[in-house]
């Protein structure tokens, strides 16, 4: 059986600084038209970075759709045309003020296939070094070290509850076991 969708037409609903909302009309594979609602994203990357104790690097910050603090792995958004690495250097950097010596790629994941088409790019980094953040002037956030095994708790008992954490965690902790 085809599976695939086929684009009758696309309708520009709304253009935002990070998404832009799109109305698309399809024909479904027994012939039939739907619509189809499709949030455009840039994507962005994350990153877990691990100190020589163990310790993983997490940040607070208030994220207003849920009106709440959150805890999660340092993360940001890609600009256009952006090389994803360079945008998870880039990130940790100006979030923690850490660099690494060593960063390995985890993959990249669908945040929500069934409307959105955005991806995010999973990093860990190691060897770290210690310098100063440079937050953007609309960022609060704050630091704080926290041991793997701890975080794996919080994965486990729905304590961390950021998809791109989660997964992070999940993916750096499985990586570092294997190698």
């Amino acid at each position: 059986m085809d599976l695939i969708e086929k684009t009758i037409s696309q309708e520009e609903i709304f253009k935002g600084k990070i998404i832009t909302l799109r109305r698309d009309t399809v024909s479904l594979p027994n012939g039939s038209e739907a619509t189809r609602e499709v949030v455009e994203h840039p994507g962005g990357v994350a990153v877990v970075a691990v100190n020589d104790d163990g310790e993983v690097y997490m940040v607070r910050q208030f994220r207003y759709p849920f009106g709440e603090v959150i805890m999660e792995i340092p993360a940001g958004k890609l600009d256009a045309g952006e090389d994803p690495f360079a945008c998870c250097v880039r990130e940790l950097e100006e979030e923690t003020g850490l660099s690494a010596q060593k960063y390995d790629y985890l993959g990249k994941f669908m945040v929500s296939p069934g409307f959105c088409r955005e991806w995010i790019h999973i990093y860990l980094a190691r060897e770290l070094s210690v310098g100063d953040a440079h937050l953007d002037p609309d960022e609060f956030l704050e630091v704080e070290k926290i041991p793997m095994d701890t975080l794996m708790d919080m994965v486990m008992h729905n304590e961390l509850q950021d998809g791109k954490t989660v997964i992070g965690i999940l993916k750096a902790n499985e990586f570092m076991k294997r190698s």
